[in-house]
């Protein structure tokens, strides 16, 4: 398990959005964005269980995951790792409704969903020399 630079627990502590990409049943990539956290070492995110995303995780827990810095998009974040373990019932709803707070202000008013945990392989930060200009 690789540890997380600062620079890229920062971004994931952030109300940074991220996309997760994990592989379809044929092998060709599916990318979607996810609301993304930190437990401890390892990078969490939910979704419901019958999703295309958790059902591809059943099947192979390697994940790519890319963000962005919400202020400066120049700033980003690239992780590879594997699902390690997943979060249900209570023990998920806790750390679900902790990114519903974090991205929305409020618990998720859906009252299920599993929590995946990744183990990071490879994790790195890369902040480009531009300037960005909001528009």
């Amino acid at each position: 398990m690789a540890t997380l630079p600062a620079e890229v627990r920062g971004l994931l502590e952030a109300r940074n959005f991220a996309h997760l990409a994990t592989a379809l049943p044929d092998g060709s990539p599916h990318s979607v964005p996810v609301w993304i956290g930190v437990q401890g070492e390892r990078v969490v995110f939910f979704t419901q269980p019958a999703s295309r995303k958790a059902r591809n995780l059943e099947r192979e827990p390697r994940v790519a995951i890319s963000l962005v810095d919400l202020e400066n998009p120049y700033l980003s974040a690239q992780l590879r790792g594997r699902v390690v373990g997943t979060v249900e019932g209570e023990g998920a709803l806790e750390i679900i409704d902790r990114l519903a707070v974090k991205y929305t202000g409020e618990p998720f008013p859906m009252r299920s969903g599993v929590v995946f945990l990744v183990e990071p392989e490879r994790a790195r930060s890369t902040l480009l020399p531009f300037r960005h200009e909001p528009g």
